[in-house]
């Protein structure tokens, strides 16, 4: 069996990932063998052209529309064969080994059954991509405006801040630009659920692994690159509906209706009043053509009632 399948779902972004492919094959590991499957959802531009012509080597799953991350992701898990499994962005590189140490930390911890990198954005700085489980206190705040105003402590916590990038640590999820699970971790627990789009997914799947007893462990000393959204940047209002239906599915999941519903009216009272206040600095002449943007994006997120899928 192979040692490693490597997924990447893919949406017209050729270029991105061919530069995300490049780094993999330029980084080869020594002591584990390795497939590529990319699952293509739909693309209209070279995407699929340039996988035949320039990686024959890679497993390419093309699919006649967008099915979603989530959907995608799972076929690529379906289809893969190796006794580990990579979720990968593919706007991401490989830098060194990182790949390998993954790996080899893995087979020396029985018990982790799932690894996420040290994860740099562009300019090198540190991304945040390890996470403690959120609290609905948390979800008030993070990721809204006003974040700002939370108290220091409740987000150190969310996002791990008690330890340094490079640390080795047991954490309750990372983030999913590349997350490598044990395929025993996937026969026990299944693919990711898709009733969420995309977002949070990965959250919850970190959920159902800890929850049937395997460790998460954030791997400081293994390094890769993610550049970040760009599949997501090409649709900023479905970005903000699916993050937000995708948090609301998570804490109806595992807190409750009660719970899920007073978040949804607490944020779709936030989408109006950003409506509301971005109307008015467009009336008031400041910068017109970005508030049009941004009051445009609000409706269509109050529109949608931000209601989750069953």
């Amino acid at each position: 069996m192979t040692d490693l399948s490597i997924i990447i779902v893919s949406w017209n972004v050729a270029d991105v990932l061919a530069t995300c492919l490049d780094s993999i094959l330029a980084n080869p590991m020594p002591n584990f063998t390795s497939e590529i499957v990319v699952v293509d959802s739909g693309s209209t531009d070279h995407t699929t052209t340039l996988l035949r012509e320039r990686y024959p080597q890679v497993k390419l799953l093309a699919q006649t529309e967008n099915l979603g991350f989530t959907r995608c992701n799972n076929i690529g898990l379906e289809a893969a064969g190796g006794r580990n499994l990579l979720l990968l962005n593919p706007d991401t590189e490989m830098m060194g080994a990182a790949l390998g140490q993954m790996l080899a930390y893995l087979d020396a911890n029985p018990a982790v059954g799932i690894v996420g990198p040290h994860t740099l954005n562009t300019n090198g700085t540190t991304q945040s991509t390890r996470r403690r489980f959120p609290t609905l206190a948390t979800a008030f705040f993070e990721s809204t405006w006003l974040q700002r105003f939370v108290p220091k402590a409740l987000l150190d916590r969310y996002y791990v801040r008690d330890a340094p990038d490079d640390a080795v640590i047991e954490v309750d999820w990372v983030q999913g630009s590349a997350l490598l699970a044990r395929r025993e971790v996937y026969a026990q627990i299944g693919g990711l659920d898709e009733g969420y789009v995309m977002y949070s997914e990965e959250m919850d799947w970190c959920k159902r692994a800890k929850d049937a007893g395997w460790r998460v462990v954030y791997l400081g000393t293994a390094q890769i690159t993610h550049h970040g959204g760009k599949s997501s940047e090409q649709v900023t209002a479905r970005r903000h509906i699916h993050f937000q239906q995708s948090k609301l599915r998570y804490f109806r999941k595992y807190h409750g209706w009660l719970a899920a519903q007073t978040l949804r009216v607490f944020l779709l009272i936030l989408y109006l009043g950003q409506l509301v206040l971005e109307g008015l600095k467009g009336l008031l002449g400041h910068k017109r053509a970005l508030r049009r943007e941004r009051v445009t994006t609000y409706w269509q997120v109050l529109r949608s009632g931000l209601k989750v899928r069953s």
